[in-house]
């Protein structure tokens, strides 16, 4: 499994739709709205670098209102840990 990690910036009145029409294509796992210099983080996990390259620049770069993006590939994960139980409230 490849996991691909996507800065994208997007047209800031549009954030909310651009993320939404992201996390609808296959290979995305997530996307996240974030601060700082770019608008979105979406995460591609698919079984090869053919499939990212799809994903990135057939797919998610033709999202109306993407504006630009930055893929960088994940070498290897250092933690797997379960982030619902890690954001759960009042769970033990």
């Amino acid at each position: 499994m490849i996991t691909a990690i996507v800065f994208v910036e997007a047209d800031v009145a549009r954030i909310p739709e651009v993320a939404t029409q992201i996390a609808d294509l296959d290979g995305v796992s997530e996307v996240y709205s974030v601060t700082g210099g770019i608008d979105l983080i979406a995460l591609i996990r698919v079984r090869s670098i053919d499939r990212v390259a799809e994903v990135v620049a057939e797919r998610l770069n033709r999202v109306p209102g993407v504006l630009g993006t930055e893929t960088h590939i994940a070498f290897r994960a250092y933690s797997s840990h379960d982030l619902e139980a890690a954001f759960s409230l009042g769970a033990e």
